[in-house]
């Protein structure tokens, strides 16, 4: 039996259905799921309708609902099934128990719907009712003032009990790549031992892919010595965050279920999904991966927030964060130090994207070119690299589009 934790560290069982998902026999599995969780609906009155939603480049993911006559569409969906079955050998990048207890934490806080039941390769849980957003919705000001405060109150919730802090000085249980950097206190696991843990997965079987193993280990000690105190608080500085937060991750709610938080009547609310890279990191990784995640798979850095947009998010998402009274403005210098965080954290994302590209290269079955992807995030990291440390000023080579636009005052 699974079970996934509560924060005061008691568990609840969570249901464990002995079947899988089979992409090849996908209505005939996707039903025998949904029936065992829901038996009443194999024999009742009403039609049954699978959805597959086509956003994710990692996993499947369907939405299933059973049509009972005279209910409305917003019953029928308030009861729907979403069904998200992983991708073939995902479990080298995510750790799926962790997963399962991140999700019931952040639904226990309501920022995520409740876990229903787990199975062999993936999960069960209720559909959120509204509209997944684009990349181009994630430029609107309605919407990302509302992805602010949300992520706001992500930013709240405290981490597991079970993310301990020890002192380790491997790079598998403790943040510090094959013992390169001192040790410290860090709650695990977390944004730097993710990392860690993908490298290590990396293929070596040519001399090529040494040299790049090699690369990227040396790097990410590198950003873990330069960026390991940025923002740290309480001797950590970690948050529980959402580590993915691409449009496809974003719903918007229907008119008639938001909550005007802003007082704003052009304001949305918006609710995230998808917690399998959900854990502890720098608050201002995952806004600066957020950010990252505005130009879409397409990486169109054009679409990346000036300075200005930038600004007004972090005033928008501090405000959630602190509970800063709307009539009260916020002291300037905790801006600026966000602002500043973020900043420094803005090429981070390609490196991780990047190295997880290239191991989605050798194991997925999804038909999109991860390894194109790879060098496209890494070399956002390269560039970055190249800036901070004056080495493209200094050959007099011409700036990225990707430094330009992030640099772009409004």
């Amino acid at each position: 039996m699974s079970h996934s934790a509560r924060p005061n560290g008691v568990h609840e069982q969570l249901r464990y259905i002995p079947l899988g998902y089979d992409n090849d026999c996908s209505e005939k599995s996707a039903l025998a799921l949904v029936f065992n969780l829901r038996p009443e609906w194999e024999h009742s009155e009403g039609p049954i309708e699978i959805v597959k939603f086509k956003d994710g480049i990692t996993n499947t993911l369907l939405k299933i609902v059973k049509k009972i006559p005279k209910k409305s569409t917003e019953q029928i969906d308030d009861e729907a099934i979403l069904l998200r079955a992983y991708g073939n050998n995902t479990d080298i990048l995510i750790d799926r128990d962790r997963e399962a207890q991140s999700h019931g934490l952040l639904a226990e806080r309501g920022l995520a719907p409740p876990l229903l039941a787990r199975f062999n390769n993936g999960l069960l849980y209720n559909f959120i009712q509204g509209r997944v957003c684009t990349p181009q919705d994630l430029i609107k000001e309605n919407v990302w003032r509302a992805v602010a405060r949300r992520l706001g109150e992500w930013h709240n919730v405290p981490l597991p009990d079970d993310y301990h802090r020890e002192t380790v000085t491997n790079g598998v249980k403790g943040a510090y790549a094959n013992g390169h950097t001192p040790a410290k206190n860090k709650p695990t696991p977390n944004i730097w031992t993710v990392m860690q843990k993908w490298i290590d997965a990396l293929p070596t079987d040519t001399s090529a892919a040494q040299s790049r193993k090699s690369q990227l280990q040396a790097e990410l000690d590198r950003s873990f010595r330069d960026l390991d105190s940025v923002g740290c608080s309480e001797g950590h500085g970690m948050i529980f965050g959402h580590c993915d937060l691409l449009s496809a991750n974003v719903i918007i709610l229907p008119n008639g279920r938001k909550t005007n938080a802003a007082n704003d009547s052009e304001s949305e609310t918006v609710r995230f999904i998808d917690y399998e890279y959900a854990t502890a990191c720098p608050a201002a990784f995952d806004v600066a991966n957020h950010f990252a995640e505005w130009g879409g798979y397409d990486c169109d850095y054009t679409m990346l927030p000036s300075q200005s947009v930038r600004r007004s998010f972090l005033k928008e998402y501090l405000r959630a964060v602190t509970a800063w009274p709307r009539d009260v403005n916020l002291k300037e210098d905790m801006v600026q130090d966000m602002l500043k965080q973020v900043d420094d954290f803005r090429g981070i994302p390609g490196l991780y994207w990047g190295i997880w590209a290239l191991i989605q290269a050798t194991i997925s079955q999804i038909d999109f070119d991860y390894a194109s992807y790879a060098e496209v995030r890494l070399g956002e990291y390269f560039a970055w690299r190249e800036e901070t440390d004056g080495i493209r000023k200094a050959e007099g080579k011409e700036m990225p589009l990707r430094e330009r636009c992030w640099a772009r005052l409004g």
